[in-house]
């Protein structure tokens, strides 16, 4: 579990195909190595995956994991390259401070970014979802894009908005995303149970 604030920026150094459609991503991060274990679940860009290798380079920690076929279609995971940055988030223990809102780190589909609007140092995303998750956007509710909890300002049939101040543009990869970007989207976890009791009424 996860609450969509990030803590650290990594790169990925390596991908390597291991068969039957699974990737091993090798990320580089400034997480201390000894504070990760084995097994640990760490969310990249939003899609929760499990710690299965660990090692040092130079400065910096790097830590491997494996991406399924599943995640690799469903996610921007599957476009991931040596170079590319993504954000990182350390799964959530009792007692931590719940800054953003629940996330699972299991993407639902991806957000298309269909404008990008720079407003004085802040930014504004108008996005499209796909059409079976729109209806858990709400305006107020939360969204998560690549593992970002962010606040609904609007919502359009199936376009929505979101505001991203300037601290979030500085610790994020959001600053580049530009008009075309796919975005990892998960919907509000609270969403979905809505409306699935409303469908079993």
């Amino acid at each position: 579990m996860f609450t969509g604030i990030v803590t650290d920026i990594g790169e990925v150094t390596a991908v390597t195909a291991r068969g039957d459609g699974l990737n091993r991503l090798s990320i580089a991060c400034r997480y201390e190595a000894d504070s990760i274990a084995l097994g640990a679940s760490i969310a990249c860009s939003g899609v929760c995956l499990t710690v299965v290798d660990l090692a040092r380079d130079g400065g910096r920690t790097v830590f491997s994991v494996d991406a399924a076929s599943e995640t690799l279609r469903l996610t921007t995971a599957g476009e991931w390259q040596a170079g590319t940055r993504i954000n990182l988030e350390r799964s959530l223990r009792a007692g931590d401070e719940l800054g953003g809102h629940i996330v699972s780190g299991h993407v639902d589909g991806l957000a298309k970014v269909a404008a990008r609007t720079d407003l004085d140092g802040q930014m504004r995303l108008d996005l499209e979802a796909p059409a079976a998750l729109s209806r858990f956007i709400a305006t107020k509710g939360s969204v998560a894009l690549d593992g970002v909890s962010l606040t609904v300002n609007t919502v359009e049939g199936e376009r929505f908005s979101v505001l991203i101040i300037p601290h979030t543009l500085s610790v994020t990869t959001l600053g580049g995303v530009q008009a075309g970007s796919l975005l990892n989207l998960e919907a509000d976890l609270m969403a979905r149970y809505a409306a699935r009791l409303l469908e079993t009424r």
